[in-house]
């Protein structure tokens, strides 16, 4: 019985060589000029992961990154994935405080850091072991490892990378990814939204984010490529976008209206997208249509989360001369959702309640957080912490996060809802309510609002709100911000907390 298990068993690691064996001289990975063969890829992930194992990296150890952008990073997720290794990926916008965190939470046996970075080694912790540098470094210990294929037994839900979360309020958690994760999370992609080996991916998005990591591996586990940019380079991504064929072009609040611009001014044709963008409910509808008209393809109209990858919500595509612009949400192949209360039972249709999951795409857990797991996966379902309605026709409209309701005279409000009215006028360019305590109503909304110079007021705000709000979930105040003033996360969402606080200091009008 034990065999035939295992007969059964693929990992990242042993798809990549078979990669290499089915098409050893396409291209994987293209970076800064760079490219690499399936061959060439899988050659140096082998002397890395043997150059790893030379210094005591073993099954289960942790390996640190602190880097931009760049092909190293990928061949340390493939030579972990051989090794049974696991990837912490650092987010190097945190503070100081906060990376702290994250190295002490995973205590990584090494480090590789880019030369960009290095100087915030000395910050991280006391403890730093063995430290490997991106370059000269890197490459020479790459030059005298062996090309052998590790002879190690990895197993599908062993652990491969962990993402470190926002932490909207405390400290950063570090999520879990397994190799049966991401082999399912590239197998939804190539099911909901037909995309294949033909298809290329740009990992622009930092890699500690998912948004560049779940495709940046599957993209290679099937046989496409990948282009690696370090960060939002206006130039390099209209040039891909007019020479490439594209699967997925990650999009997020904050840069769709600057891609908009360059897409326009330079007059930049598209070679073929098969869809763009994420997170349609936090840009203006307008915003939507508009890059979709100008790419030619449809917006994806997407909800998932480090925890659960694309799914559970992020089936339905917005196209670009569709009349009927919906924002409600269709759920994705290979998981099983349901919507329960505060007592975990199952909601009927037409009531809000909080999204469960099942399905392979899940996260393992967060590390080293016994009891944040047992509370979040109780009853064999992942509790999102995301509220949602279930419609009639089994679409689910995303009414907010649990922990973002505002109860005001006993009433559920869900900011979002303000939200989506508010971003539908052109004048308006972004906007977020938050909840501020009241004397007579316990919480009342306020709206933050970024417009177009000074081209709505409050009065015509509220007025806007009156007319397609019921009256107890109409803001009581109106604020105003220049947009550059949100503080955002590496999404590009806004930190509603970080907000809430500003309101409380008067930071804005």
């Amino acid at each position: 019985m034990l065999e035939t298990t295992r007969s059964s068993e693929a990992t990242v690691g042993s798809l990549l060589a078979q990669q290499a064996l089915i098409r050893p001289a396409d291209i994987a990975v293209e970076s800064e000029g760079h490219i690499q063969s399936f061959a060439r890829l899988n050659e140096r992930v082998n002397r890395l992961a043997n150059a790893l194992m030379a210094r005591g990296v073993g099954h289960g150890d942790r390996v640190a990154v602190l880097s931009e952008n760049r092909g190293e990073y990928l061949e340390v997720h493939f030579a972990a994935a051989k090794i049974g290794a696991i990837v912490c990926a650092l987010n190097w916008r945190l503070t100081d405080s906060e990376q702290s965190h994250c190295v002490n939470l995973t205590d990584p046996k090494i480090y590789l850091v880019s030369v960009r970075f290095k100087k915030n080694m000395k910050v991280l912790t006391s403890s730093v072991g063995t430290t490997i540098v991106l370059g000269p470094m890197y490459e020479e210990m790459l030059r005298k490892s062996s090309t052998a294929e590790p002879d190690e037994l990895v197993q599908p839900e062993d652990a491969l990378v962990i993402l470190y979360t926002s932490g909207t309020t405390g400290l950063p958690k570090g999520a879990v990814i397994s190799h049966r994760a991401f082999l399912a999370r590239v197998s939804v992609f190539c099911s909901d939204y037909g995309m294949g080996r033909e298809d290329t991916f740009v990992a622009w998005a930092p890699m500690f984010h998912m948004a560049s990591t779940d495709l940046a591996i599957g993209m290679i586990l099937i046989g496409g490529k990948v282009i690696i940019v370090d960060g939002f380079n206006l130039v390099r991504l209209g040039e891909i976008i007019a020479s490439e064929r594209l699967g997925w072009l990650v999009l997020m609040p904050g840069v769709t209206d600057r891609l908009i611009t360059h897409i326009k001014a330079k007059e930049i044709t598209t070679e073929k997208i098969l869809m763009v963008g994420a997170m349609a409910d936090l840009l203006p509808p307008g915003q939507v249509q508009e890059i979709s008209r100008l790419l030619s393809c449809p917006f994806l109209n997407s909800f998932g989360s480090t925890e659960t990858g694309i799914p559970p919500c992020s089936a339905d595509l917005l196209y670009p001369d569709d009349s009927s612009f919906s924002l409600s949400k269709q759920q994705n192949s290979f998981c099983t959702v349901k919507l329960v209360d505060e007592d975990d039972n199952e909601v009927p249709v037409g009531v809000v309640g909080e999204l469960a999951i099942r399905g392979p795409t899940l996260f393992s857990g967060y590390w080293n957080a016994e009891d944040v797991n047992k509370k979040d996966f109780r009853g064999g379902w992942f509790h999102m912490g995301d509220v949602f309605r279930r419609n009639v026709d089994g679409t689910f409209d995303f009414m907010d996060r649990a922990k973002y309701l505002i109860k005001s005279g006993g009433e559920n409000i869900y900011p979002a809802e303000i939200e989506r009215v508010l971003l539908e006028d052109e004048r308006i360019v972004d906007a977020v309510v938050v909840k501020r305590t009241d004397p007579h109503w316990g919480e009342v909304p306020v709206a933050v609002v970024a417009r177009h110079k000074s081209s709505i007021m409050e009065d015509q705000v509220l007025e806007l709100c009156r007319s397609k709000l019921a009256g107890y979930k109409q803001p009581k105040t109106v604020m105003f911000a220049d947009i550059a003033d949100l503080p955002r996360s590496t999404t590009g969402k806004i930190l509603r907390h970080e907000v809430e606080s500003m309101v409380l200091r008067g930071c804005f009008q």
